[in-house]
C-alpha cells in the first residue's frame, strides 16, 4: 500500500443471490426485529424453508412480506424429512432450515440434517443471529468466559438429579432450558445437588414481559415453589462451581517425606502436581518447612 492509499472495507451486497446448499438460519426469539439482513436475503432468496412449526414462521414471514414454500421438520419427522431434504439439495436446490425460535440446532434435530449434509458433501451454512443462551448469560450477571449449554433436564427427578451429579463439578457457568411447569422443582433439584450457588431465571427473553429474576438457587426456587405458574420461554442460568480452599494438612505430610530425599523444588513439583495444589505456594511451605526442619537439627 502506496502513502495516501486508503484501507477499502469489503462491499456489502445486499439480496444477493443464493448458492445452492443448506442455510442453517437464526430467528427471532421474541422482538421481530431481532433478525439479520443476511438472514432475511436467506428466507427471500431460498427455493423453500424447512420450519419447526409452519404456523410460527409463517407469521415471521408475513411479518417482512416473504412468501416462500414452507414444510415441516422437527422431532416428530426428522427421520422421514431428511432423505427428503437431502434429494432437494442433490437437485442444486437452497434450503433455509429455521426452529421456531433462535438458532437452529440448539436443542432441536437439525444437527442431524446437517450431518447428513456435510457427510453427502453439500454446502452448509451458518447465518447467526439471535439465541437465547446467549441472551439469558449476557443478563445473568454471572461469568462468561466459560459457559457450558446443558439444554433440557430430564422430566423424571431421579434422572434430573443424575445429571446435575455429573454436572456439579464443571468449572463453568451452567446454562438449562425449563418449561414453567418443571421450573419450582428443578430449581430445588439444583439448590440441592450443585448447592448454594448464585443463579439467574430468564424469562420471555425480549418480549414485552421480559423478566430477569436473580438470586441463589434457594431463594429462587423458593419464589417459584410459592408463585404462580410461569409463563412463556424460560432459560436458567446457574453460577460455576467455586475453588474450595486447599487442604494443607495432606501436603504438608507428603513435603516432609519428599524432603527427605529430593531437593525443595522437585519436592514442591511432585506435590503440586500429585494434588493439583498452586505450585507457588507449594514450593513457599516446601522452603518453609526445609527452613524448620533444619532448625531443629
Amino acid at each position: 500500500m502506496q502513502d495516501g492509499d486508503k484501507a477499502q472495507s469489503p462491499k456489502i451486497e445486499l439480496g444477493v443471490d443464493l448458492l445452492p446448499g443448506l442455510y442453517i438460519t437464526a430467528t427471532p426469539i421474541g422482538h421481530a426485529r431481532d433478525i439479520t439482513l443476511r438472514a432475511l436475503d436467506v428466507l427471500k432468496g431460498c427455493d423453500a424453508i424447512a420450519a419447526e412449526d409452519t404456523r410460527v414462521t409463517a407469521k415471521l414471514l408475513a411479518i417482512y412480506g416473504i412468501s416462500k414454500p414452507l414444510f415441516a421438520y422437527n422431532d416428530h419427522n426428522g427421520e422421514r424429512e431428511r432423505p427428503k431434504i437431502l434429494a432437494r439439495l442433490q437437485r442444486g436446490e437452497r434450503i433455509a432450515l429455521v426452529s421456531d425460535a433462535g438458532t437452529p440446532l440448539v436443542s432441536d434435530p437439525g444437527y442431524k440434517l446437517a450431518r447428513e449434509a456435510l457427510a453427502q458433501g453439500f454446502s452448509v451454512q451458518a447465518i447467526p443471529g439471535a439465541s437465547a443462551p446467549l441472551a439469558a448469560l449476557t443478563l445473568s450477571g454471572l461469568p462468561s468466559d466459560r459457559f457450558l449449554f446443558a439444554g433440557f433436564l430430564s422430566s423424571k427427578a431421579g434422572e434430573r438429579k443424575t445429571a446435575l451429579e455429573e454436572l456439579r463439578d464443571v468449572r463453568a457457568t451452567l446454562i438449562f432450558f425449563e418449561s414453567p411447569q418443571r421450573l419450582a422443582a428443578s430449581l430445588a433439584d439444583m439448590a440441592s445437588v450443585l448447592g448454594p450457588r448464585k443463579a439467574a431465571i430468564a424469562r420471555e427473553l425480549t418480549k414485552k414481559f421480559e423478566e430477569i429474576r436473580r438470586g441463589d438457587l434457594s431463594s429462587l426456587g423458593e419464589h417459584y415453589r410459592k408463585a404462580a405458574t410461569p409463563k412463556g420461554e424460560i432459560t436458567v442460568v446457574v453460577g460455576a462451581a467455586e475453588d474450595a480452599a486447599p487442604s494443607w494438612d495432606k501436603a504438608e505430610r507428603l513435603l516432609g517425606s519428599a524432603l527427605e530425599f529430593m531437593p525443595v523444588r522437585a519436592a514442591a513439583d511432585l506435590v503440586a502436581e500429585a494434588l493439583d495444589l498452586p505450585r507457588r505456594e507449594t514450593y513457599a511451605r516446601a522452603l518453609a518447612k526445609k527452613k524448620n526442619d533444619a532448625n531443629d537439627e
